[in-house]
This record gives structure tokens, C-alpha cells and sequence, in this order.
């Protein structure tokens, strides 16, 4: 008799991986993801026949009491969100309203589940927000200072989590994961941008020119499948109620994206700056301390980012 497990967010970016790595690494599992009834999909993990997709909208509560209720897993990890930056400056309360009310719709449904879900939620580096130099690597103790409605809003969603394990003993894990990425990004993402732009080029269905914005801020970025496989790690190894980072400890300015990613093309590109891609106000420096969940799971980061760039580049090569 198989077990349930339950994403939110599985068509997305992670969620497809993440399914993945469960159906390849833990097979006494059922994997029922949640999508919305618009999502698009591609040829990525959306098709695969020993996923069972479930239409759904989160900020849906009836119907998705009914469809917890139904399956009844005993993992859920929380996926689903309106994850892009720039976008929660345009619709505020769009993002307000998907990210922390619909995660409040799937915690009123499973606290009322017997036995209670273990749930994952992916809290974001964003929530760190205005970081001081000195600060850095930022560790969980950290001050929270959001500097947009989408950093307000994990913040909502991490807090909640909290408020539901103390109050109602909800088994909650609270992960707050540094930028991933890798084959699959959402074009709208930086790593992801630059690497169509250059698949673009190389084709020649764009100029050889690259529109950028700020080319100075540090990131700290792991691969999407070293993520997906910390996510596991922490519904298996992590204290519940607790909040954990997730990094790699390593910074990199987008400026060295970029030339990464440059030097595996051949291309002769220009750069140039659109005014048009600068935020109102953005996070200069964001490096993890990842020590606390690395004692709890002796997890660690294992595909090299110039590897993670070139199957990215791979990706856009193939299908821009």
C-alpha cells in the first residue's frame, strides 16, 4: 500500500523536480501534485504518467479540504506561490493574496487531516530583504527587513507556519532557500533570461545584443536538484516548528553570471543596460549561512554552478 505525498506548485519551476527526484529515489510514494487549471505545461515532469495531477486553485479552501481529505498524504511540500519579484510590485495584492491566504487555505485543511501532514514550506532569502554587509552570510537569526511586496508576503507565509505549529501542533518545516536554479527557469529569472537571450542569438532570432539590469548584486545560488533534494532531507531530518536556510555559502555577482554563461557561447554579444529591468529597490547581497541545516541533515550542495549554468544554457538551446 503506497503512501500519499502532496506538492502544490508541482507544474512549476522546483515542483517538477522535485517530482522527479521523489519517483526516482522513493518509490513507496504516490506523488499527487497540484496545479492550477491554466498552468502550462511543457516536456518537463507535467506529463509523466505516475504523477497524478489534481486542478485546483489554492485560494480555493472548500475545494481543497475535499482533495486533502481524499488523499490523505502524509507529506505535503508547499510550492505553490506567485514567486517573481518584479510581478509582486505590479500586483501587490495578487501576490499578498496567493502566497499567504492560500497557504493559510492549506493549513486550515490539514490540520483537520488524522494523522496531521507533515508540510514543507519554501520560505525565501528575499525575507532577509536590506542586508548589511557584516551581516553576511546571514544565518536564521538574521533581522527581517522586506524590501518588496513578495518578501513581505514569505514572511507572512514563514510567521504563519510558525503561529499553526505552536498553536495547533501542525508538523511544519520552515526552509527559507537562497536563489536556485537550473534547466527549467522561468524565463523571467535572471540566470534563465541571459541564457535564452544567448540561445536567442545564437540562432539568430535575436541582435547580438543582451539587455541586463544590475549586474552588481551578489546571490547565493544552488542548483534546483541539489534543492529539491534538501527539501526531502528536511521533512526526514528537520526539527518541526523550526526555521532552516538553505545555501550554498557561496556569493556571486550576476556580473559573473553572465560572463559564465558568455564563455560557454561562441557568440560575439554586446551588453546593454535596460533601464526597464532596475527594481524600485533591490537586495544588493544575499549569501547563506546554511550550518544550522547541515548539522540536522548532513546535506550538501553537489553540482558545481558552472555545471547547473550549461544545462541551463542546454535547456534554452533546445526549446528557445
Amino acid at each position: 500500500m503506497y503512501q500519499s505525498i502532496f506538492i502544490t506548485g508541482s507544474t512549476g519551476f522546483v515542483g517538477s523536480h522535485l517530482s522527479e527526484y521523489i519517483l526516482k529515489n522513493h518509490k513507496k510514494y504516490k506523488v499527487f501534485g497540484m496545479r492550477r487549471w491554466k498552468s502550462k505545461t511543457n516536456e518537463s515532469a507535467y506529463e509523466n504518467p505516475n504523477i497524478s495531477y489534481i486542478d485546483c486553485e489554492i485560494r480555493n479552501l472548500n475545494q481543497l479540504h475535499k482533495i486533502l481529505h481524499r488523499i490523505k498524504p502524509v507529506k505535503i511540500f508547499h510550492l505553490a506561490a506567485q514567486s517573481f519579484v518584479p510581478i509582486s510590485w505590479r500586483a501587490p495584492q495578487e501576490t499578498l493574496e496567493t502566497n499567504i491566504i492560500g497557504q493559510c487555505n492549506l493549513f486550515e485543511s490539514s490540520r483537520k487531516l488524522m494523522p496531521m501532514p507533515i508540510i514543507q514550506i519554501a520560505g525565501s532569502s528575499e525575507e532577509y530583504g536590506f542586508v548589511k554587509p557584516k551581516e553576511t552570510p546571514i544565518t536564521e537569526e538574521n533581522k527581517l527587513r522586506p524590501l518588496s511586496p513578495y518578501s513581505v508576503s514569505k514572511i507572512g507565509q514563514d510567521f504563519l507556519g510558525y503561529q499553526y505549529y505552536k498553536s495547533y501542533g501542525l508538523p511544519i518545516i520552515r526552509t527559507r532557500a537562497f536563489n536556485h536554479t537550473g534547466p527549467r527557469r522561468g524565463e523571467q529569472f535572471v540566470c534563465s533570461n541571459f541564457a535564452k537571450q544567448i540561445a536567442l542569438i545564437e540562432k539568430k532570432k535575436q541582435e547580438p545584443i543582451i539587455s541586463v539590469g544590475d549586474l552588481t548584486s551578489v546571490r547565493d545560488f544552488t542548483d534546483v536538484r541539489d534543492m529539491v533534494r534538501a527539501y526531502w532531507i528536511a521533512t526526514e531530518k528537520c526539527k518541526v516548528g523550526e526555521v532552516y536556510n538553505i545555501a550554498s555559502g557561496r556569493g556571486i555577482t550576476i556580473q559573473e553570471v553572465l560572463d559564465i554563461l558568455l564563455s560557454l557561447s561562441e557568440a560575439k554579444i554586446k551588453i546593454k543596460q535596460d533601464p526597464t529591468r532596475l527594481r524600485p529597490s533591490d537586495v544588493k547581497i544575499l549569501i547563506g549561512n546554511c550550518d544550522k541545516f547541515k548539522k540536522a541533515t548532513n546535506w550538501k550542495p553537489e553540482i558545481p554552478f558552472e555545471k547547473t549554468m550549461k544545462d541551463l544554457l542546454e535547456y534554452w538551446r533546445k526549446y528557445a
